[in-house]
């Protein structure tokens, strides 16, 4: 009976500790609340920080976006500004180029004036002895002297090969003594055989030896220097 009195009485004690006082439990209450706002600013705060976060990334990328749209823009730019600077230096060049075509212009322009205003001077003046003259009214034809006796040297290319025939003419310059200072081959014989070459280049020679009555003036007191022709007959 002691032993079951004594479990009673040290029962007793433990049951009225587990049972909460009014002021713990207010306590309790007001720490549970303090827990709660705490964790409620501590919730906001890494809302907070999540948004902040958040909106960094955004702005991160955004400032991603802007600066590879600058940097494209400013390659184009720089390519643009290539581009142009290159057209520009083409475009200078031809502005240079035309500017020196225009002096070119101008100096042969005032090259020919001159060389025409020369060649007037010269038409209009009364020509003198021993002057270069074209045949004309105003101009007698010279005459050839020995035409008869000069006979062009032709080699046959081949013991088979016939003298080759046809007219030649050769245009000589004839001085105001009647000599021939220079011979050209006028119109050669039709085709190009070697038998054509050598009787061209045989009455081009034969002409330097020619003497004539020299071209005059229509009076015949001034004797002129002037090309005239002169024709072969090859037979």
């Amino acid at each position: 009976m002691r032993i079951a009195l004594s479990i009673l009485l040290l029962a007793l004690p433990l049951a009225a500790a587990k049972k909460p006082t009014p002021a713990q439990l207010q306590a309790q209450v007001k720490r549970l609340t303090e827990e709660r706002d705490d964790l409620k600013q501590r919730l906001a705060a890494t809302e907070a920080l999540q948004q902040e976060v958040g909106n960094a990334r955004k702005a991160r990328d955004l400032a991603r976006s802007e600066g590879e749209a600058a940097r494209k823009e400013l390659e184009q730019l720089r390519a643009t500004l290539k581009e142009n600077q290159g057209g520009g230096d083409a475009i200078l060049k031809e502005l240079q180029d035309a500017k020196q075509a225009v002096q070119e212009a101008k100096a042969e322009t005032g090259r020919l004036r001159a060389q025409n205003e020369s060649f007037q001077s010269k038409a209009s003046a009364v020509p003198v002895e021993g002057d270069l003259v074209i045949l004309g009214e105003e101009v007698q034809a010279a005459r050839p002297i020995n035409l008869n006796r000069v006979t062009p040297h032709i080699k046959a290319s081949s013991l088979f090969a016939g003298r080759p025939k046809g007219v030649v003419v050769v245009n000589v310059l004839i001085s105001e003594k009647g000599d021939v200072l220079a011979s050209r081959l006028l119109q050669g014989l039709p085709g190009v055989s070697p038998e054509a070459r050598e009787a061209g280049e045989a009455c081009v020679e034969a002409a330097k030896h020619l003497v004539f009555d020299p071209a005059t003036s229509k009076d015949g007191k001034t004797r002129f220097k002037v090309w005239q022709g002169v024709g072969f007959y090859l037979d």
